[in-house]
Parts: C-alpha cells; structure tokens; sequence
C-alpha cells in the first residue's frame, strides 16, 4: 500500500461533510477541556498546598454524576435527537467554563467554587459521552464507524497535546483565568459546526424507538457473554490505572519539583504515545477480538509500573509515553468491541454502561490514589496501580482461557493431514444442511434432496493427483475419497 493510498484509508470519514464539521468542532472544544483541565488542577495544587486529597476530591466531583447518571444518558441517546442534545450540553459546559474564568479574574475563586464547577460539568458529562459516542453512527457509513471512532480518538489526543502544552504556557504568562476563558471560548466552535450539520444527510434508522430502558439494556449486555470480560475488565483497569489527573501534578511539583510548563510537558507525553497509536487503529475494519483487548491491557499494565520507577524526568516523560499509547490500544480495542458487537437498538445504553465504567469509576478510584499517593508518594501510587492492572489482567486471561481453552495458545499452521482430519471432524459432527454457513443449506431446506458435492480444503488431493470430490462431481456419484456422504 503506497503512501497516498495508505493516508487516504486512514482519513476516510473525514470525505463525509457532517463527520468533518464534527471531528473540526470538538478539535477546538476538546482542546480548550485540556487546558481547562491543567489549569484546574495547577490552581486547586496552589491554593492547598499541593494536597493531593483535595484534587482527587475535585476530579471525584468531575466524575460522580458520570457514575450515578450516564445509563440515564445512554436511555436519553436512545429516544431524543443526538445533535440537538449535543448542542444543549456544550452550550451549557461553556457557560459553566466562563462563570469559574469570572470568579478566578475577580480573585473570588474558593476550592468550594472549583468543585461546584467540576459537579456541573460531571452532570453534563454524563449525558454529553454516550451522545457523542452513539452520534457517530448517525455521521458515516457503518463500515466507517470503526475508522471514524479511531478519528476521534485521534483528535482527542491532539487536543491532549496542544492542551496542557498551551496551558503550561499561559499560566506561566497571563494565569489560571486567562487559560479557563479561552476554554469557554472553545466551545462556540463545537455549537458552530453542529449547527451546521445537515440533519437530512444523517444516518438515522427507527433505533431508537426500541421498547424499554435502562434495565432492558442491562438485560441485553448479560445476555451477550462476549461483552461481559472486556466491560469488566475496562471497570478494574479505568478504576486502578486511569487516574493520571491526581498522579501527574505530584510526579511534576513533588517528585521532579518542576513547574507548570514541565507538568505540561508530561501530559503532553502522554498525548503523543495515545495519537500514535490512535492513528495506528484508524487503518481497522471491523471489530477486534477478545485477544486484541487482553493484549492491550497487558502492556498497559507494564508501562504503568515502569512509569512509577523512572529514575529521571526524560525517563518518566518516555516511559509515560508508551503508557499512552498502551493505554489507548485498549481503550480503543475495547470501544470497538463492545460498540460494534452490540445491537443498533440498544447502542446508545450498551456505550452509557462503557461510558460508566471507563469513567464512572474514576471518583473512587481518584479518592483510592490520592490516598495512595499521600502514603507512598506519587512513584509508589503508579508502579502499585500496574502491578493491581496487570493482577486484573492475568485474571481475564485465566476467564478467557476458560471459557475458550484455544485463546491463549499460540497460532500454528495446520498441515494437510491436521487440515483434512479437521474438515472431516466437522463435516460428521454437524452433518449435511446442518451448518449456518453451508452455502447450499437453502437449497436443501427447500426440498433439493440431490447430493452437494463440496470442495475440498486446499492441500487434499487423491492418489491419482487431481482433487478426489471434484473426480467424484465429474462421475457424478454421491461419494468421494473418503467414502459416501
């Protein structure tokens, strides 16, 4: 695949009007939430002390309402227009962003201030994410949706580049206000490119007049056991390993006793490992399998242990760099998974529950390492929670295994006689017209009772040298090499 040709597979949603409007919209809106994100956190460090119990009580603020109300959300995403729900929740996230920049300028700004802000953004959060995520169903085809939710992850992690760089800057020059007004301001872009939106080209079936709530959509994900492992698995690693807002301003200011800019610098780290390998996943189609997913959290699992033992700055910023990227695989892989195996009907609920346990976990666990981090440090708080990661991991593999014994072993080409004791293993366990994907179990059902001759797998040939059911075709008798049908 040539370079162009390679550029112009990974880029395909953005050819669709609406979806390039979007992706354009919360570029600049996503940029100014990481902006608004350090400087939140620079601020709340400054007024008490670099307490880490008081910013994990801030990001637990953030993330509460995600946790008791995103299922009500995805219910939400279901039955209302998506586009019009977006606009009424990025107009109120903007109007909140300017009232906390106001109470900062004035220098009236209280910790009490901070997390009031942080509990309406939460409330708005918990619907905004499974809008989001279920609308991109509506912007492109669904053989695109794969490529376009990489996309977005993608511009998510430029904007965690441009963000916390561009914050460290400002606060350094101009303070915390500035930085919070320019993250209102971000959000006019967002509204702008939604409104502009054509509603009659969007992709919009009867899914959403699906028969009940919440608990109908509960019952669809514990009837599907394919979803189960990667969802659980999502709940203990977003709880344990997902908690960087809390570790990050205490790995700069404790540990490297560096500034805004260097703390910036290391979230932006992170971005630059999570782009690259959000880019790496724009070029799938279709929905990755369960191995995929355990593989990303395994390694995710090892780099966050090894960020937390990084002797130097340059070491932590490397090593954090990889975290990102692990990080996003299985995030991604998992998104995937579970969005494009789930029914169009229940879409909107199924990506509320991930939604809830990607980020609705994120409370505790930011309480769970601020606690952690006051006792052991900022370093001790990272290579602790890889070590809880990758015990959660070893643990989904053991399920895995046991429930599919063959996805733990390593892949191995099959010979001719492993290939053809496997072909005739399964042609007498299911018997004739009984195979889903028998492509003349039609013909059969309709009473055509004249024997099918198959192929043979590649590699089987008679003793005479030409392929011995298609010898038999030619006489055409019902048997072939092995024997009668």
């Amino acid at each position: 695949m040539t370079g162009a040709r390679l550029l112009d597979h990974m880029t395909a949603s953005l050819r669709v009007r609406n979806f390039r409007l979007f992706a354009l919209g919360q570029l600049a809106s996503v940029t100014g939430t990481w902006m608004m994100v350090t400087a939140q956190d620079w601020l709340v460090l400054r007024m008490t002390d670099d307490s880490a119990a008081a910013l994990g009580a801030v990001t637990a603020a953030q993330f509460a309402p995600v946790l008791l109300l995103t299922l009500v959300g995805g219910r939400l995403a279901d039955r209302l227009d998506r586009r019009r729900l977006l606009v009424v929740a990025n107009t109120v996230s903007g109007l909140l962003a300017l009232a906390l920049a106001l109470a900062v300028l004035s220098d009236r700004v209280s910790l009490g201030h901070v997390i009031a802000c942080a509990v309406g953004v939460g409330l708005v959060n918990a619907v905004e994410i499974p809008v989001r995520m279920s609308f991109i169903g509506e912007l492109v085809d669904p053989e695109l949706v794969p490529n376009a939710s990489a996309l977005s992850a993608a511009y998510f992690n430029v904007a965690r580049v441009l963000g916390p760089a561009t914050a460290g800057l400002l606060i350094d020059a101009a303070g915390v206000g500035a930085v919070m007004l320019l993250n209102a301001a971000s959000y006019l872009a967002t509204v702008a490119g939604l409104h502009r939106i054509r509603p009659a080209e969007l992709r919009r079936t009867d899914e959403r007049r699906a028969q009940g709530g919440v608990a109908a959509g509960l019952r669809y994900v514990a009837g599907r056991t394919d979803l189960i492992l990667p969802l659980v698995l999502t709940a203990v690693v977003a709880l344990v390993g997902f908690n960087f807002q809390v570790t990050l301003p205490l790995l700069a200011r404790t540990v490297f006793h560096t500034d805004a800019g260097s703390f910036g610098l290391l979230t932006a780290g992170m971005a630059v490992g999570s782009l690259l390998a959000a880019l790496a996943t724009t070029l799938r189609r279709g929905r990755p399998g369960e191995r995929t997913v355990l593989v990303g959290a395994t390694a995710f699992g090892v780099m966050l242990s090894l960020s937390g033992m990084a002797p130097t700055f340059t070491t932590a910023l490397i090593c954090l760099s990889l975290t990102g990227a692990a990080m996003l695989a299985f995030a991604q892989s998992a998104n995937h998974h579970v969005q494009l195996g789930s029914d169009p009907a229940y879409r909107g609920r199924v990506m509320a529950l991930y939604t809830l346990l990607l980020q609705g976990t994120t409370p505790f666990g930011a309480l769970l390492t601020g606690r952690l981090a006051d006792r052991l440090g900022a370093r001790g708080a990272l290579s602790v929670s890889g070590v809880v990661c990758l015990a959660a991991v070893l643990a989904a593999w053991a399920c895995a295994a046991a429930r599919r014994p063959g996805i733990c072993a390593p892949r191995r080409l099959l010979s001719v006689r492993d290939s053809r004791t496997n072909h005739r293993e399964a042609r007498r366990v299911r018997g004739p017209g009984n195979d889903p994907q028998d492509p003349h179990r039609a013909r059969r059902h309709l009473g055509d009772r004249r024997p099918v001759v198959e192929p043979a797998p590649r590699g089987i040939r008679s003793r005479r040298g030409a392929p011995a059911l298609r010898q038999a075709d030619r006489a055409g008798a019902p048997e072939g090499r092995d024997g009668p049908r």
